[in-house]
């Protein structure tokens, strides 16, 4: 998760001091339609895909071994296939630059913020299935604030910008939202991965 905060914050505030991107609110893409910032942002996202697939596969063989008996083993495959195919839409994101192949870039990014939410939203249930084995209440309780806020924004930023191109900063707004509430719900894992059983 430290490349992939590294690519969130400090690659935005340099871009805006060398004034590549507009101060309020760019697109999380525009910090890398040219080089080089387009190598160093996909460097640092193909980093935290590789990151995201470790901690996804580590979760999922967590919850295999913790929930053996409480009915869990198909929602732990789902999660582990949507984690999986998030990160695959990261790298597409990150290999792709928006302004070089825009519906392939699109795409991928279709692919990493809807799979993602389903991701987060299926492991917060897995939680609550869990409950109190794996993680505490207060740990479940922050995993469903943050899936309802990705679930909940990840759509205006997508209707916003379709129904009114004059809405774009809400839509960058709403994509920088989603992007740090996944950033978030994988820093809950830490909790999880500290107890042992």
């Amino acid at each position: 998760m430290f490349w992939f905060r590294q690519g969130l914050c400090i690659l935005p505030v340099c871009l805006v001091v060398l004034h590549d991107v507009d101060v309020l609110l760019p697109y999380i893409s525009d910090t890398a339609n040219s080089p080089p910032e387009s190598c160093f942002f996909g460097l640092m996202t193909f980093i935290s895909a590789c990151t995201c697939i470790a901690t996804i596969y580590a979760m999922y063989k967590y919850i295999a071994k913790l929930g053996e008996d409480k009915g869990v083993a198909f929602c732990n495959r789902a999660a582990l296939g949507l984690g999986l195919l998030s990160c695959f839409g990261m790298c597409v994101v990150a290999t792709f630059q928006e302004s070089a192949v825009e519906d392939v870039h699109l795409t991928g990014a279709l692919l990493f913020f809807v799979c993602g939410a389903l991701y987060i939203s299926m492991e917060t249930y897995i939680s609550y299935c869990l409950f109190p084995y794996g993680s505490s209440l207060l740990v479940c309780r922050i995993r469903l604030i943050l899936s309802v806020i990705s679930g909940v924004v990840f759509l205006p930023s997508i209707l916003s910008l379709q129904l009114d191109p004059r809405l774009a900063k809400a839509s960058a707004g709403c994509e920088w939202i989603v992007a740090f509430s996944f950033v978030s719900f994988f820093l809950t894992y830490i909790h999880d991965f500290k107890v042992s059983y």
